[in-house]
């Protein structure tokens, strides 16, 4: 197999990348200047060699603890639980959220072997366990059967702290038409209505 070949082929391994985009990728770095090329080799380097889990919240760090839990601003008693590190990501932009995460690592799909045992979920129960002054745990797992099966069986088993335990509103997004919705995102966007 040649270089440009084998460079291809682990492009495409990544998520969302089919082999004509990782095939672009590849004649794209051809084409960039020697430094450009080494440098990005440097970087990706860099990552593998620092990147490491955060040992309170799961999500990727540089340090013992992520930026977000050595943050002494947010608060502590309330904890977001999100199914992989890149959802924190998309919290965050939204400015609306300073409390802290927990991040199980997937979520609970039995046609993938995948059980609550594959999951974060007894570090979130010893987490809860160990003192903190937690009040709340917000279950932001994705709209989906393996998240919506993931949410409940967090639900029942954080039934015995005493604890809020609440769900992300799930529904319409900004923009999106009534008449192409499905009816489960109807339903729920009726569910999780307000007052205005």
């Amino acid at each position: 197999m040649s270089a440009i070949d084998e460079l291809t082929a682990e492009f495409a391994k990544l998520p969302g990348i089919g082999r004509k985009t990782a095939a672009r990728l590849t004649f794209h770095l051809l084409k960039q200047p020697r430094g450009a090329v080494d440098q990005l080799a440097r970087i990706i380097q860099a990552v593998a060699d620092r990147v490491t889990i955060c040992g309170q919240c799961g999500t990727f760090a540089e340090a013992q603890l992520c930026t977000v839990c050595s943050d002494t601003r947010r608060d502590g008693t309330v904890i977001c639980v999100v199914e992989e590190a890149a959802d924190i990501a998309s919290i965050e932009r939204t400015g609306e959220y300073r409390g802290l995460y927990h991040v199980l690592g997937g979520h609970i799909s039995p046609l993938d072997g995948i059980g609550p045992e594959e999951l974060r979920v007894e570090a979130l129960r010893k987490r809860l366990g160990n003192g903190t002054q937690v009040g709340e745990v917000i279950l932001a797992t994705n709209p989906s059967m393996e998240g919506e099966v993931t949410a409940t069986y967090l639900r029942d088993v954080l039934g015995g702290f005493e604890i809020r335990v609440t769900r992300i509103a799930l529904g319409l997004p900004m923009g999106g038409d009534l008449e192409y919705a499905d009816r489960v995102t109807i339903a729920r966007a009726l569910a999780a209505r307000r007052d205005m």
